[in-house]
């Protein structure tokens, strides 16, 4: 196979001691530990193919997503609003004023002064 790709002008090359290989998309990563990663080499181009079973992990942001709010994204932005707050200050009083909005407003005014 690889005299065969030679002949074609394609260099291939096995990379050795792979540990692993994480391809990054927008709400996860695709980790690939210990694949097979062959390198090609054709017209000035290489094309890297991995050879193993991925495992999907979800990225931070994508956890943060996925958890249910409690609070509708209207009082969460009112109290940042009001207060000048990141929006986890705002969701961190909503939960400890029991989504209360006066009294998150009220715990974060406190916490400033």
């Amino acid at each position: 196979m690889k005299k065969m790709m030679k002949k074609l002008g394609i260099d291939v090359e096995e990379l050795s001691d792979v540990l692993s290989v994480t391809i990054e998309l927008k709400d996860k990563e695709l980790v690939i530990k210990n694949p097979q990663v062959t390198v090609m080499k054709f017209q000035g181009q290489k094309i890297y193919q991995v050879v193993g079973t991925a495992e999907e992990v979800l990225t931070k942001e994508a956890v943060i997503e996925e958890k249910p709010s409690r609070y509708t994204e209207e009082d969460v932005r009112f109290v940042m609003e009001q207060t000048g707050v990141s929006r986890e200050r705002a969701l961190e009083a909503l939960e400890r004023s029991g989504g209360d909005i006066a009294q998150a407003i009220l715990l974060l005014s406190e916490g400033r002064s």
